[in-house]
């Protein structure tokens, strides 16, 4: 039980004094000018011992960097883009803020004018909530580690980013961004003279096209990943780059799985990778070394794309978009998508591309009432 006691400083002021022993039965105290509050923390403390809730006041006095370093010591068996965007987040925007502020003095109305600041500084709604599931996940840890009662970032909303316009690419569309993209821009190819063309990078896009790979995977496809003979791609790992280097990682579902290849796209793989060794990277930068997905993007994609007149917000992935597209024009299941394209669920396939389907079902509804004028026409089968 909390015991209050009253008693006089020097100076002649009243104070409350509140014991009590904690879990351990160690004593401990803590004043209060006012009665009613002291009264007020005894029975809160007295209800958290009761219920195995009480936490130790001086372990909120850890300041919040400590807790953040301890977080991100648990981030191992995250991708290392992953790790990477996280230790940045708390490095630029976290540790500023709240790094010499005990754990326990930040609280909900501390966050909500975090989140009012970053997106008064112009962040998109992406960042700040990114920014925000950072700082609470570090302050999850605290709270599994009874430092702190309550996760304050609860209940902070933060509006949703605007979903990016996918770009659905025709046929022909993309078989003219696969020839652009071959042609480097005169400022680049000055420093490199002695290529007049990218055949290869023509290939890639076309490759991307035609077999819904991101462009991960196909950074860290292998010559061995490609069955010639059953015209499949395996597909096992994905690239990532992350503190300068290019890591191969597992697939974004951690799934791995076998992609058909169209017959005259295998042919053209075949004609390319054909001196490769086994465990040589199908793609490489011009001078054999590891193909670098982000420099290419700026140098080669982008401005091959203002060439073609495509959309400005043309994207790579918009190739694996279109491939979907192309299967479901084809009459394809979703399962079979699903597959295809590496997605956790089929949900998932449902989500992104459902509104394709329309066009399908009024394509079935008409072969449908095809086939039902047909058999009006022919009238009721003869008896047997």
């Amino acid at each position: 039980m909390a015991d209050i006691q009253k008693r006089r400083t020097s100076s002649g002021e009243t104070r409350w004094d509140v014991r009590y022993r904690d879990e351990g039965r160690r004593q401990r105290k803590k004043t209060f000018e006012r009665k009613v509050d002291a009264q007020r923390f005894a029975n809160t403390v007295e209800a958290d011992l009761l219920r195995g809730d009480w936490i130790d006041p001086n372990k909120g006095k850890e300041p919040f960097e400590m807790w953040a370093e301890r977080w991100l010591t648990t981030l191992g068996d995250k991708k290392p883009k992953t790790a990477e965007s996280y230790e940045s987040i708390v490095r630029k925007h976290l540790l500023p803020r709240f790094g010499s502020w005990p754990i326990a003095a930040i609280d909900h109305q501390a966050v909500l004018g975090l989140v009012r600041e970053l997106q008064t500084s112009g962040l998109g709604p992406g960042t700040v909530r990114n920014i925000r599931d950072v700082l609470r996940l570090v302050l999850e840890l605290a709270v599994r580690s009874g430092t702190i009662k309550t996760n304050p970032v609860a209940g902070v909303k933060v509006a949703k980013p605007r979903r990016q316009e996918t770009v659905f690419l025709e046929p022909t569309q993309i078989m003219q961004l696969a020839t652009e993209v071959s042609r480097p821009p005169e400022r680049y190819r000055r420093h490199e003279r002695r290529h007049t063309g990218y055949p290869e990078y023509g290939l890639l896009v076309r490759a991307a096209a035609f077999t819904g790979l991101r462009a991960g995977e196909l950074v860290a496809l292998r010559r061995d990943r490609v069955d010639l003979s059953r015209r499949r791609i395996h597909v096992r790992e994905s690239a990532s780059e992350a503190r300068g280097h290019l890591q191969i990682v597992a697939t974004k579902t951690y799934e791995h799985r076998s992609v058909p290849v169209p017959a005259s796209l295998c042919t053209e793989l075949a004609e390319f990778i054909g001196d490769l060794n086994p465990n040589d990277f199908i793609w490489r930068s011009p001078g054999g070394k590891a193909f670098r997905y982000g420099n290419w993007f700026k140098r080669h994609f982008k401005p091959a794309v203002a060439r073609c007149g495509l959309p400005d917000g043309t994207r790579f992935h918009d190739l694996r978009h279109s491939y979907a597209a192309m299967l479901i024009a084809q009459g394809a299941h979703p399962r079979s998508i699903m597959e295809r394209l590496g997605h956790s669920t089929i949900t998932v396939t449902l989500d992104t591309y459902g509104h394709l389907f329309p066009g399908l079902e009024a394509s079935l509804d008409d072969q449908l009432d095809e086939i039902h004028r047909d058999g009006l026409d022919r009238g009721p089968a003869a008896p047997t």
